[in-house]
């Protein structure tokens, strides 16, 4: 694919319509944000994500559910989990007896925090960690990012999130990754992925200045750390997800180009077909 090619507007909305919720769902997030009962890693143990643990975390179950739809008896599985930023608020969402969640990430600190933490309460909720190499997060991990395979089955999840997890892949690894997202999705499952998509048009107000990574579809914001902060051509991360059998709902923009959204990154979100997609002849 050509650098131009890989160049195409973003839906400014979604396309998938809102899940209707009610005063109840906004209680929840509410006290998500408030409850000190819920678990909190030390201050000084998050290693990822701006902002506050708390207040993002319900920011994103709100995504989920308004946006995802995401339903309190579904499973999950978490793409770069961290310290549970995510996790928590779904301990407060998910049923538990028939929801469930999977968080997996390369650093062993949240992993460990997460399963000394949260399993005990919520023990629907596993932890794993996944030795893969990563030059900021895991650089002496033993598995390549272009090899990287989840140990479930296929359909195992019915929703799975990749939050601030392609701004710091690049392309060829995020290409494995939205594939075994494909793979591991129920009929009718969805991925809920955050990412900085590249189309072409700026408002001059982006919080970030995107640089082209060579001739190929990445891009990079921090010359020194080109994965602190990596971009992708929009078309090309339609033309993966598409290519890995899913159904693109929506790709909407996020803030971080200086306009008014709901989000910070930009969002997709793809649907798993209820049937494999018809092949021309």
């Amino acid at each position: 694919m050509t650098a131009t090619l890989a160049l195409r507007p973003i839906a400014p909305e979604p396309a998938l319509p809102s899940c209707p919720v009610g005063p109840e769902f906004d209680w929840l997030l509410a006290s998500v944000q408030t409850n000190r009962f819920l678990p909190h890693p030390p201050p000084d143990s998050i290693f990822v994500g701006d902002g506050d643990y708390r207040a993002i975390g319900a920011e994103f179950l709100g995504h989920f559910v308004r946006l995802g739809r995401l339903s309190p008896t579904e499973r999950v599985f978490d793409i770069g989990c961290g310290i549970g930023r995510m996790a928590v608020p779904l301990t407060q969402y998910l049923d538990p007896e028939r929801g469930s969640y999977d968080g997996v990430d390369p650093v062993m600190d949240g992993i460990l925090w997460c399963a000394q933490t949260i399993t005990p309460a919520y023990p629907r909720f596993h932890f794993q960690r996944l030795d893969i190499a990563h030059p900021l997060y895991n650089p002496q991990g033993s598995l390549p990012g272009t090899e990287v395979q989840f140990g479930f089955a296929n359909g195992s999840f019915d929703f799975i999130t990749m939050v601030s997890v392609a701004t710091h892949l690049p392309p060829d690894e995020l290409v494995v990754y939205v594939n075994e997202a494909s793979r591991l999705l129920a009929p009718g499952g969805r991925l809920f992925l955050t990412a900085f998509a590249i189309d072409g048009q700026s408002t001059g107000q982006e919080r970030l200045k995107f640089k082209r990574w060579q001739d190929g579809p990445g891009w990079y914001a921090i010359e020194e750390a080109p994965l602190a902060a990596a971009g992708i051509d929009a078309g090309f991360l339609l033309e993966t997800t598409q290519n890995a059998g899913l159904a693109v709902s929506s790709l909407s923009r996020g803030h971080w180009r200086g306009i008014s959204a709901a989000h910070y990154q930009d969002l997709l979100i793809a649907i798993k077909p209820e049937r494999g997609p018809e092949r021309s002849l």
